[in-house]
């Protein structure tokens, strides 16, 4: 029988995607392992290999879509015997006429995907086995999402922290996930749209005065954010600007970053670090080190800033650890992250256990790490998680900056240039190459003596090199 091939999930948190790119046609021959599609995320570009034999009946879902939802299905692949004819049997996607999937009729499967996180089945939302009666629509347009029998509306866990915040009503949308199953899409579209969000029918009064209210409030939110684009447009002549739509990552930066100022509470701590050692022994060991084959390397000092940063995450173990509610999490290992400038964004991804390998070692790595990124390429996994970052702007002549923390980390480390200033060297005033660097830190995690403690041993290691490779 057909089987239906899937939207993957190329991450834990992923809800959505952009098909970018069609690498079969209809009527292709495929086997498992195969590569059939490049599936584009917020960051990155995936090959989507096919785990069935089989040839191509229909395209579902065309190459360039975007806002593809995980689980939905995006092409039909035939069995030996099979015609085209039955990639859609009259039905779209393997529904039944009346809207209800019909599982035991079509085999479905989702495609594997190449390099991604260590994949878990997806959690697909339970159909009930009698389905109410669908009530017309609401004057306004509003439709209710589907409940199950308990009244329970589907919608992933992002989706209700977002409405949460907005204050939209769930019940008021129409899901577009899969079985109707209400997105972050979704709201965006609302908030877009300037829906207002509308009380479920059933409901006492003093509820429905109380949706009333809230409606009001995202209605004037809404109206508020409108009329403040409209504040800014208007100093501006329309022929001297271009709107550039925000693409996927630079949502999710901003969405990100905005989160982080507004729920974490920063402070900075700043050190200034003298890199004359640190510089000789790096001349020594790269002018000793093999120009060619694998265990060829080529040290800079953004290698020993991720060693030495994550040696002093080990020997100051309060400060590698990240909030939760529920507790600290207090992490074993020093898994580091360095923030990799691509062009619209940026990529930080992360060099795991950087406290057990070798400068080689990290340099190489984050030589591969940086690459992929640049070419988005990189799995989930690879930029996913962390325990602290660095952001290294002194390629570019930064003396020195704050970063923002980026979560779940609890700190992050902003690296200025290395340069040549006088220093007091006892009762000598002597030439120096310093490196600025300062220190954000969550204090629900961090204290200030913690931090201190951090960046001071951080400073011993940048200064007397030869501890990290003890």
């Amino acid at each position: 029988m057909p089987i239906q091939i899937l939207m993957p999930a190329l991450s834990p948190t992923m809800e959505e995607g952009k098909l970018a790119a069609w690498l079969v046609k209809e009527g292709d021959s495929v086997t498992p392992g195969i590569v059939i599609a490049e599936i584009e995320t917020d960051k990155a570009t995936m090959e989507v290999e096919a785990v069935d034999e089989g040839t191509v009946g229909k395209i579902l879902v065309a190459e360039g879509t975007e806002g593809v939802a995980v689980n939905t299905p995006i092409a039909v692949l035939l069995e030996e015997g099979e015609s085209a004819d039955m990639a859609t049997g009259g039905q779209s996607a393997g529904a039944s006429s009346n809207g209800i999937a019909q599982p035991e009729n079509t085999t479905s499967v989702t495609s594997a995907p190449l390099a991604t996180a260590p994949s878990a089945a997806p959690v697909v939302e339970p159909i009930p086995s009698v389905q109410p009666a669908v009530p017309s629509p609401p004057p306004g347009g509003i439709v209710a999402a589907p409940a199950s029998m308990s009244g329970r509306v589907f919608a992933s866990p992002l989706a209700r922290r977002v409405a949460k915040d907005k204050g939209i009503d769930l019940s008021a949308l129409n899901g577009s996930g899969p079985h109707k199953r209400i997105v972050l899409k979704d709201i965006e579209a609302a908030v877009a749209s300037g829906v207002v969000s509308a009380p479920s029918p059933v409901v006492g009064r003093s509820m429905v005065a109380q949706g009333a209210t809230q409606s009001s409030g995202v209605g004037q939110a809404l109206a508020v954010s409108a009329m403040a684009d409209q504040q800014v447009l208007a100093l501006y002549q329309e022929e001297t600007y271009e709107v550039v739509p925000h693409d996927g990552m630079r949502k999710v930066i901003a969405q990100r970053l905005t989160q982080s100022k507004q729920t974490v509470p920063h402070f900075y701590l700043s050190m200034d670090c003298v890199l004359d050692e640190l510089l000789r022994s790096r001349k020594r060991i790269n002018d000793a080190a093999p120009s060619d084959g694998p265990r060829a390397y080529k040290l800079s000092v953004n290698d020993f800033v991720i060693k030495a940063l994550a040696l002093a995450l080990q020997d100051v173990p309060a400060a590698n650890a990240t909030w939760t509610d529920a507790g600290m999490l207090v992490h074993r290992h020093s898994d580091v992250g360095v923030a990799v400038a691509v062009e619209g964004g940026l990529f930080t991804p992360i060099i795991r256990h950087a406290e057990l390998k070798t400068l080689g070692e990290i340099s190489n790595e984050m030589k591969d790490l940086a690459a992929r990124a640049r070419n988005r390429r990189l799995a989930p996994q690879e930029y996913q998680g962390g325990t602290t970052s660095i952001s290294n702007l002194g390629m570019f002549g930064v003396k020195s900056f704050d970063a923002v923390i980026n979560p779940p980390h609890s700190t992050i480390l902003a690296v200025g240039a290395g340069e040549k200033r006088a220093i007091v060297d006892g009762d000598d005033v002597r030439v120096a190459t310093i490196m600025s660097c300062t220190l954000s830190c969550d204090h629900r995690v961090v204290d200030g003596a913690v931090g201190a403690e951090l960046l001071n041993s951080f400073k011993r290691y940048i200064e007397d090199p030869v501890r990290m490779l003890v």
